[in-house]
């Protein structure tokens, strides 16, 4: 049998959209995943050529036991209206990043990073002055931008 962290790197992809595939769910495909890949370290022999055969075979042996338990037919899915999205996906971070590079990076190194005009000139090598004139172009840009959205 070949070392374990090598099967691991070859068939950890499989192994995770077979489970996802009966599960449905991230994290029971992961926990699932886990479950195999250990199962596989306390494994004595496979027959050569025949691992991605019993990963696999693992694999669905796993997520139908799990499909079958009590504990998976009583839970539910967290109600979608009480999660918070996180900060990367709001409407002003978004109009932030379709910036130019050039506008982008001070608007994000001086709201995001906290980094004064003077701090982003010296990171940027330009004058303070450009930050400046770079900080205002990006805001009005911004603000035309996320009237438009408003509106």
């Amino acid at each position: 049998m070949q070392n374990v962290e090598t099967l691991f790197c070859e068939y950890r992809d499989d192994v995770y959209r077979l489970a996802l595939s009966y599960t449905r769910n991230v994290q029971e495909a992961e926990d699932v995943c886990q479950t195999v890949f250990l199962k596989l370290m306390e494994q004595q022999h496979i027959a050569p050529g025949k691992e991605r055969a019993w990963l696999m075979q693992v694999t669905a042996n796993e997520c139908r036991n799990l499909l079958r338990s009590s504990w998976w037919r009583k839970t539910t899915e967290l109600d979608a209206s009480i999660a918070v999205p996180p900060p990367q996906y709001s409407g002003v971070f978004q109009a932030v990043m379709g910036l130019k590079p050039k506008y982008r990076v001070v608007v994000y190194l001086h709201y995001y990073e906290c980094c004064t005009t003077g701090e982003i000139a010296q990171m940027l090598k330009v004058s303070r002055s450009v930050v400046t004139t770079r900080l205002n172009r990006a805001r009005q840009t911004l603000k035309e931008q996320l009237k438009e959205v408003t509106v």
